[in-house]
């Protein structure tokens, strides 16, 4: 594989990182990634993964964009309200890199699809905004030896947790969360933003971070996510990085 003079120029400031270099952002290059959710952590993710060149980038959302969504879903403009989200923000990523591949998938990600849309990307991030969407991504992930980083917000925090699962030692979402929560309040449960709010740059915040977890894992620099949970408190401006230990009798033991 070789560069383009004009790819040369665009990832210049990538390339001559010396944890990156031309081995590294071929690596990019020639990796795939798949977005579950367009929203508030999704825009962040979808924005800097095709400014940074990764080769293949899915993104899965069946909503159609809201006047509501524009506080924090950066990557949607007010001419986008009413508009299908996936396709929407494709559309925006292929203009930010016209060189990457990008696929959107209008529809809610079931466990008779998941396969069929997140068989061909190597890394998997979560955006989405609901349990049942979140535990569905970390059941495929742990079966398939996927990695997936996965990140949740509400009001004024976040969190974000990184699962790799080619190696046997991680822990999983349900080793922190072993059964899906029955009630909202939570972060990340569905509709959570419009019952008790979301400031903007903290989606921004968490998703920003979810992609640099996802350009970790790839090139394998720097310390691993996982086995941890990075706590944020955007309003006293915290990062607790806290051990997640593997539940003996959890499903990612199996």
């Amino acid at each position: 594989m070789r560069f383009k003079k004009k790819q040369i120029e665009r990832y210049s400031r990538n390339i001559i990182l010396k944890k990156v270099g031309v081995i590294g952002q071929k690596k990019l290059l020639r990796s795939s990634i798949l977005i579950v959710g367009a929203g508030g952590l999704g825009s962040p993710i979808a924005i800097y993964l095709a400014a940074l060149g990764i080769g293949k980038i899915g993104i899965v959302d069946k909503d159609k964009v809201e006047i509501s969504n524009l506080n924090r879903q950066i990557i949607f403009e007010t001419k986008d309200i009413n508009k299908n989200k996936s396709s929407a923000a494709a559309k925006k990523i292929k203009k930010i890199n016209p060189d990457i591949i990008v696929k959107s998938f209008n529809e809610n990600l079931s466990i008779k699809n998941i396969n069929k849309i997140a068989k061909n990307f190597d890394l998997i991030i979560d955006g989405s905004d609901n349990f049942k969407t979140r535990f569905l991504i970390n059941e495929y992930c742990h079966k398939n030896s996927k990695i997936l980083v996965s990140g949740a917000i509400s009001k004024f925090d976040g969190q974000v947790y990184t699962f790799n699962f080619s190696n046997k030692k991680s822990p999983c979402l349900r080793c922190f969360m072993p059964k899906m929560p029955r009630h909202s309040g939570r972060l990340s449960e569905t509709n959570n933003c419009e019952y008790e709010g979301i400031l903007g740059p903290v989606a921004g915040l968490i998703g920003t971070i979810q992609a640099n977890e996802a350009i970790k894992e790839i090139l394998g620099i720097g310390n691993t996510l996982c086995g941890y949970i990075l706590i944020i408190d955007a309003l006293k401006l915290t990062f607790r990085k806290v051990k997640l230990n593997k539940r003996p009798n959890c499903i990612c033991n199996e």
